[in-house]
C-alpha cells in the first residue's frame, strides 16, 4: 500500500466490540489472511532514535510524522514485513518490503547493514536512519486482530483485543515472549481505515459517532506503559 487513507482509532469495551462485529459480519468480508476464526496474532517491534523523536512527535502532534516497524503474523517468520508509517495531513500512507529472518536477526543484533541487501526504497530509508539518526528497537506490541475489508471505498474495519507490551527485543522472533496488557481490563481498540469516504450504512454499523477517539498510537501507548514501570495507562 502506497496512499495516503484516512485512519480513525477508538477505545472500545468488550461489549461494544463484539456488538459491532455482529453488526458488520454480514456487510464487510473477512480478510483472506485471517484464519478460519477470521483472527489473526500481530506482533510488531518498533523503533526510535535516542531522543525518542517518533514517540514525541505523537505526543505533540507534528505533522508530518514517521516510524519504521518490523511486522509478523502468526509466527510466520517467512513473511517478515520492514513498514514505514507516515501521517500527514490527517492521512496515514504505510510503504513495505519484505525481508528474510537473517536480516531480521541482524536488525535485532544492531549489526550493520549492507543498503543493497533489499532493493527496496523503504529498506534504504532504514538504513539511512539507522546510520544517521542511530535508530534503535524500543518496544515490542502484541495483539490479536479481527479484519473485515469493504472493497467500495477499500474500506478497513479492524479489532484489535489484547494489546500487549514486551521489552525483550532480542525475543521478537521467538514463538513465545513475555508481553504485559497495557489497557485497563476490558478495553480495546477499534481501526477504521479508508480512502475517500465510509459509506453511511457503514458508519451506521459501526456505530462511530458513539466510540471515543484516540489520536495515540499503539507504539505511544506501550512505550508509556514501559516509561510508566509497567502500570495500565
Amino acid at each position: 500500500m502506497s496512499e495516503y487513507r484516512h485512519e480513525y482509532k477508538y477505545i472500545c469495551s468488550e461489549q461494544q466490540l463484539a456488538l459491532i462485529q455482529n453488526n458488520i459480519k454480514g456487510l464487510m468480508e473477512c480478510d483472506a489472511h485471517a484464519g478460519e476464526d477470521c483472527q489473526y496474532r500481530i506482533r510488531s517491534l518498533y523503533f526510535d532514535d535516542y531522543c525518542d523523536s517518533c514517540m514525541k512527535d505523537n505526543i505533540n502532534g507534528n505533522d508530518p510524522r514517521e516510524k519504521f516497524r518490523l511486522r509478523i503474523y502468526d509466527h510466520n517468520l517467512s513473511y517478515i514485513r520492514l513498514e514505514l508509517k507516515r501521517k500527514e495531513r490527517g492521512k496515514t500512507k504505510k510503504t513495505a518490503c519484505v525481508i528474510d529472518e537473517a536480516l531480521c536477526r541482524r536488525i535485532l543484533a544492531g549489526q550493520p547493514l549492507a543498503a543493497d541487501a533489499v532493493d527496496a526504497p523503504v529498506y534504504r530509508k532504514f538504513c539511512l536512519w539507522q546510520q544517521t539518526r542511530l535508530l534503535v528497537p524500543k518496544v515490542i506490541v502484541e495483539y490479536e486482530r479481527v479484519p473485515y475489508i469493504y472493497r467500495d471505498g477499500n474500506v478497513r474495519v479492524t479489532l484489535d483485543r489484547n494489546i500487549s507490551s514486551g521489552s525483550m527485543i532480542t525475543q521478537f522472533l521467538d514463538a513465545d515472549i513475555v508481553t504485559r496488557p497495557v489497557m485497563p481490563l476490558g478495553q480495546h481498540v477499534l481501526e477504521v481505515k479508508f480512502d475517500e469516504l465510509i459509506p453511511d450504512f457503514l458508519y451506521t454499523a459501526v456505530q462511530l459517532e458513539k466510540l471515543r477517539q484516540t489520536a495515540y498510537s499503539k507504539y505511544y501507548l506501550c512505550r508509556k506503559y514501559s516509561l510508566a514501570g509497567g502500570n495500565r495507562v
